[in-house]
C-alpha cells in the first residue's frame, strides 16, 4: 500500500511540475494584448489621470515597463496578494493568456518615443540618497532604477512620485480587506520608513529620467 501511495504522490508532484512549467512556457504576444486593453486605457492611457484611491494620485505608467513584471502585478492582483478593488476585479477577468499578451505589450509600446535612462542615477539630496542606501533600492532595482536585477521586479525611474508614495505604504498594510500589498521583501524595507522619509524617497526616484511612459491612444487626445 506504501508504495501505491508513494507511486500516486509521485505522480501528482509530476503533474503539478508539468502544469508549473507549462504556465512559465505561457508565451504573450504584444499584438493580441493591443485588443485586449480596453480595460486599462480607460486608466493607464490618459496622461496625468488621477485617481482617488485609497487617496488621490496619478496611476503609473506601465508602458515601456517590464513584461514579467506586469504579469506578476495582474497575478497578485488576481490572487489577492495586492489588494485593490478596480485592479482586483480586472485582473479576475484575465486569463494566464490575456495576462501575458498584455504584458508583451505595454513592454513594447511607445519604445519608439521612450528615452533610455543613464547607465547610473543621478545623486538627489543627502537624505534621499541615505533613504535609498537604507533601503538596498539599487540592489534589487539597478543602479540607474530602471534595470532590475530580476524581471519580475519592476523600473521604478521616472515613475510618479505620488504613486511610488502610494505603493510603499500600501507595503505596510497587511490587515485592511481593500488595500495593502503582501510582498515579504518590500513590507519589511517599507516598515523601515516613515511616511516622510517615504515621500523623499519617492520624489526622489520619481524626479529621474527612466523609460517608463503613458501612451495616450489617439482618441483620448
Amino acid at each position: 500500500m506504501n508504495k501505491v501511495l508513494l507511486s500516486a504522490s509521485i505522480l501528482v508532484v509530476a503533474s503539478v511540475t508539468a502544469l508549473s512549467a507549462y504556465a512559465q512556457e505561457i508565451k504573450g504576444d504584444a499584438l493580441a494584448g493591443s485588443k485586449k486593453n480596453a480595460l486599462c486605457v480607460g486608466c493607464h492611457g490618459i496622461v496625468g489621470y488621477h485617481i482617488g484611491f485609497p487617496e488621490v494620485h496619478r496611476v503609473p505608467k506601465i508602458s515601456g515597463q517590464g513584461a514579467k513584471y506586469i504579469s506578476a502585478a495582474l497575478s497578485a492582483y488576481k490572487k489577492g496578494e495586492r489588494k485593490h478593488p478596480s485592479m482586483k476585479a480586472v485582473a479576475a477577468s484575465l486569463t494566464e493568456q490575456d495576462i501575458a499578451d498584455l504584458a508583451a505589450y505595454y513592454e513594447t509600446s511607445g519604445s519608439a518615443t521612450a528615452s533610455v535612462a543613464p547607465a547610473e542615477a543621478a545623486a538627489g539630496t543627502v537624505k534621499a540618497m541615505e533613504l535609498v542606501a537604507k533601503g538596498g533600492c539599487a540592489a534589487c532595482h539597478g543602479v540607474n532604477f530602471s534595470k532590475p536585477i530580476d524581471p519580475t521586479y519592476p523600473k521604478i525611474a521616472g515613475q510618479h512620485s505620488d504613486y511610488i508614495y502610494v505603493a510603499l505604504k500600501s507595503y505596510r498594510i497587511t490587515d485592511k480587506p481593500q488595500i495593502g500589498r503582501s510582498h515579504p521583501i518590500m513590507g519589511g524595507i517599507a516598515k523601515q520608513f516613515s511616511n516622510a522619509d517615504m515621500k523623499e524617497l519617492a520624489n526622489y526616484i520619481g524626479s529621474l529620467p527612466g523609460e517608463l511612459q503613458t501612451v495616450q491612444p489617439s482618441r483620448f487626445r
